[in-house]
């Protein structure tokens, strides 16, 4: 659903070595990392394999040469248009051997934090204006109070925080996913970004959802602009956490045996959305974790550690969603509160609402209405629990309906009696169990 207009600048691709403002030396390690490890021989096999131009690749293959740690093989590879094939020498293979002992990253060449840091400007979460059409067209398939909206919509244009709070299985959780589709655009995630000659893995396969590239026709007047092939095209990343989330989940990862660090899930939210449900649920004190996103979120940056002790900023640029059942008053002090930009509340619906979602689920779900039922459930069943709807009560109650037809043989059908069937099941009656 690609409803947004604005379309985020591309990073350029660098020109030359000099271009890259990564140390030469580490360059050079990758480049010989890769050969080794993925047996590439050709200029535009190795471009491909380290993410770079073809002119730039030549250039760290010129300099490995004069160093006597790549040789050109003297034959030309047939199979990828008569190109010069290359491979390292021994002194080559034993530097590469070397540079896998310090650090076993190969492949993609890192982008220089400095830099990444420009592209997140080109692309903020802040930039984007999503209109009441938008926010209404993401959310079409609920049912929704207007006012709700009115609160939602300023919210995700300011991409500031959210705290969503209300009685549970009401669809915040579907409310989140809304905000993500009308968002809309992509953004551009690097492989891998490089600080301090340490390499940080961004690009994550499971957090974020690559773009398909069109391939260039050769025949078209109008070449497709290049962008610099160290990102990924991505839709706007959604990370979402529950009750699992701890606060070491938000440092960076340091892998030991691979001595490569991986970027924490906020950093890979970068541009996107970071949910954090069931807010409550967790090991760790509600107040304790928005008190770890306090400054990130008023300052727009966050402080990762190293290793070596040493602490370094990363840009922040993320809109972060809290979501709990609890009355925020219950988990929060009224300073972590103030920080907290659009508190939003969401509630069951009222019983116009209900019956709405009732009779789009059964729609839905191939099941007729019946009026019988339907007065049975709001006169008899509902004022049982103070008529309090929630969102989830309809398809809970209509799939335990059609479970019961299933069963014992009959065409979909609701009735009072298999409406009692089902409400048995959605709630437990209070009673002494004696062990």
């Amino acid at each position: 659903m690609n409803m947004q207009t604005t379309s985020v600048m591309a990073p350029p691709a660098p020109k030359g070595l000099g271009e890259m403002k990564l140390p030469i030396v580490m360059m050079r390690d990758i480049l010989l990392k890769t050969i080794f490890r993925k047996n590439v021989d050709t200029v535009s096999e190795i471009a491909a394999a380290v993410c770079l131009p073809g002119s730039v690749t030549q250039e760290l293959i010129d300099m490995s040469r004069e160093q006597k740690l790549i040789e050109a093989t003297g034959t030309l590879n047939a199979n990828s248009g008569n190109e010069m094939g290359y491979q390292l020498t021994d002194a080559g293979k034993a530097r590469a051997l070397d540079a896998l002992s310090q650090s076993e990253y190969f492949g993609a060449m890192p982008v220089p934090l400095d830099v990444y840091r420009e592209q997140v400007k080109r692309q903020s979460i802040r930039n984007i204006q999503v209109t009441r059409d938008q926010l209404t067209g993401a959310m079409g398939h609920l049912v929704l109070p207007d006012s709700l909206l009115d609160h939602l919509g300023p919210a995700v244009s300011a991409g500031r925080s959210i705290l969503m709070y209300g009685p549970p299985g009401n669809g915040k959780s579907s409310i989140s996913n809304g905000i993500k589709d009308a968002l809309g655009d992509n953004v551009y995630v690097p492989y891998a970004i490089e600080y301090a000659g340490q390499v940080i893995t961004v690009y994550d396969p499971i957090v974020h959802t690559a773009v398909e590239q069109e391939p260039d026709d050769p025949n078209s007047l109008r070449r497709r602009k290049r962008f610099d092939t160290r990102y990924v095209q991505c839709e706007r990343p959604t990370v979402v956490t529950g009750g699992e989330l701890s606060l070491s989940m938000l440092d960076l990862v340091y892998n030991p045996t691979a001595r490569t660090y991986q970027a924490p899930l906020q950093l890979k939210s970068t541009g996107g959305i970071f949910i954090v449900d069931d807010l409550g649920r967790q090991q760790e004190p509600p107040q304790a974790l928005i008190n770890r996103w306090i400054v990130p979120l008023e300052e727009k940056k966050d402080i990762l550690g190293l290793q070596s002790g040493e602490k370094f900023e990363v840009p922040f640029d993320t809109l972060v969603i809290f979501s709990t059942n609890f009355h925020p008053n219950e988990i929060f002090d009224q300073a972590a509160l103030r920080r907290i930009f659009f508190k939003i509340k969401i509630d069951g619906p009222n019983q116009e609402n209900f019956l709405k979602i009732f009779a789009m689920v059964a729609r839905k779900r191939g099941m007729p209405l019946d009026e019988a039922a339907l007065v049975h459930l709001l006169k008899v069943k509902y004022p049982t629990i103070n008529n309090i709807y929630a969102n989830y009560q309809p398809i809970f109650l209509i799939d335990q309906m059609i479970s019961i037809c299933e069963f014992e043989g009959i065409p979909y059908q609701m009735s009072p009696d298999l409406i009692d069937r089902a409400w048995a099941n959605m709630f437990v009656r209070e009673e002494k169990i004696i062990h």
